[in-house]
């Protein structure tokens, strides 16, 4: 009888709050989906941390509870492929594969110090031009630094080559494959501060500026391609490892951005937008970070990217910080009650403001309040403010790129609300497309490691696949955006470098 071929893909995202799998299909849609949370930890103001053990075993159990749940034989899978919360670093002993310290996550701020002084030394142009990116706490080089002076005697053993540096995808490969390989992909790596983007390799000169050893970090491997195989104890067969990709990239490559121009943005624990700009690495005069998307036989993608810290935080602050709404869900019926804000402005910078500021001492304003304010109008004012956030990145975006956006393809947990996608494609003056198959980051890294194993041909297969489930035409005019674009410059203003030390 000859052997069934495999019917499934599976994608391990491993995300900022919760770990999940997720199964797809040939036709790209979610066959079956595991999700299991783990704790946060804020040890102090500005400091976010992870326990990496916490991330591997909800990972290795939703992986496991996935294929149980949906009663599918690990020989059904074809290849597996990671994706992950990007810029959060791990630090390991190679011969125990015991972490030496907490995960610092992407949001944590305690390298800003650091990062001024590396500009205030003149740093900042070198950092950029090798890069793409600027010198900022939320990448994972600082981060690193951070660890290796904090750790009794870990640069001497880094440089001795029995450490391991990683950002998640690493920790999962490095896990996954019983400690055979310690790699990443330039997707992750160029969110690092250690990555030169045009050359694609470590760089010595960035390298020499963090003091952190060459030994310690990961090889470089394609983002879509066969790595390995994963161990045949953890999910029941010995099965390809197959992509590594960063989430906002995965969710791009999952959006089918696939030709200049093309651009989506993820509704997540932050915002992230970015553009498809073909195989030149691009230039921002914006303040913009210029990425690698991905990279496939060699061949890489660059992408530009806008990176906003709170997008669907700021929901879960009204939730959990203020006790305004019970549910995420209930802020769409809460906003919608009223026509607009009142003239009320939420500038959510609680862990400072991203692009195209890059403020680390942001702080949250609450602006233009009056004795008439409820908190129907402070709702509305957070859908405004993710919205127009990703506004004043896309107005970035469009000059940089030299073209102007035709749609914007969007995903995530908060693209879900109807009201939030008609005040962006307002704020914005372009359509906005959500997809039928929402779980696009988790799409991205199926779609890179079934390209990689012959699951599915080509990315016109691909783009075949993306399929539309509703479009958000805008209903202002450019006068009017123009002028809400400029009220909401005005109240990001009064945040700005609030919590700078005296």
């Amino acid at each position: 009888m000859a052997e069934r071929a495999p019917a499934f893909v599976l994608a391990l995202d491993q995300g900022t709050t919760s770990s999940r799998a997720i199964l797809f299909d040939r036709r790209g849609r979610v066959h079956a989906l595991a999700q299991e949370a783990y704790a946060q930890s804020y040890p102090q103001p500005g400091h976010v941390e992870h326990d990496p053990e916490a991330i591997w075993a909800t990972q290795l159990a939703v992986a496991r509870r996935v294929l149980a749940e949906a009663g599918v034989a690990a020989a059904a899978i074809a290849a597996v492929g990671i994706t992950n919360q990007r810029e959060t670093p791990l630090l390991w002993e190679r011969a125990s594969g015991r972490a030496l310290a907490p995960a610092i996550v992407w949001q944590d701020r305690r390298t800003a110090a650091l990062c001024e002084s590396l500009a205030a030394a003149g740093h900042g142009p070198l950092f950029t031009g090798r890069t793409g990116l600027l010198l900022d706490p939320y990448f994972s080089g600082t981060k690193l630094k951070w660890l290796l002076d904090h750790i009794p005697g870990a640069r001497s053993r880094a440089a001795r080559g029995e450490l391991a540096f990683g950002t998640v995808d690493s920790w999962l490969a490095w896990k996954l494959t019983g400690g055979r390989r310690h790699v990443t992909d330039p997707s992750n790596a160029a969110r690092t501060l250690l990555f030169d983007i045009r050359r694609q390799c470590w760089d010595d000169d960035l390298l020499g500026l963090l003091d952190i050893p060459r030994a310690v970090l990961p090889e470089i491997v394609d983002s879509g391609g066969v790595i390995d195989r994963c161990d045949a104890g953890l999910l029941g067969a010995s099965l390809p490892l197959a992509a590594l990709a960063g989430d906002q990239q995965a969710a791009t490559f999952g959006q089918a951005c696939l030709h200049p121009g093309m651009a989506k943005n993820t509704y997540g624990t932050g915002c992230f937008l970015l553009m498809n700009c073909g195989a030149e690495a691009p230039v921002s005069r914006h303040r913009l970070l210029g990425t690698i998307g991905w990279r496939m036989a060699g061949a890489s993608t660059y992408l530009l990217e806008g990176s906003v810290f709170m997008g669907g935080a700021t929901v879960q602050w009204l939730r959990d910080g203020l006790g305004m709404i019970t549910s995420a869900a209930e802020i769409e019926t809460l906003a919608a009650s009223v026509p607009d804000a009142g003239g009320v402005f939420l500038v959510p910078a609680h862990a400072g403001l991203g692009a195209p500021h890059w403020d680390p001492y942001a702080r949250a304003a609450l602006l233009g309040m009056t004795r008439g304010t409820t908190r129907a109008h402070v709702a509305r004012a957070a859908l405004d403010a993710i919205a127009l956030q990703s506004a004043e990145l896309l107005a970035a975006m469009e000059q940089d790129a030299a073209r102007p956006l035709a749609e914007l393809r969007v995903d995530g947990g908060a693209a879900a609300n109807d009201l939030l996608l008609q005040i962006q494609a307002d704020a914005l003056g372009v359509p906005v497309v959500r997809p039928q198959v929402t779980e696009t980051t988790a799409l991205g890294a199926a779609f890179l490691a079934g390209l990689a194993t012959g699951f599915w041909q080509d990315e016109a297969e691909l783009a075949a696949l993306w399929r539309e489930d509703r479009r958000f035409e805008p209903r202002t005019g450019a006068g009017e955006r123009a002028a809400r674009l400029a009220d909401w410059r005005r109240a990001v203003a009064r945040s700005l470098d609030w919590a700078r030390p005296a």
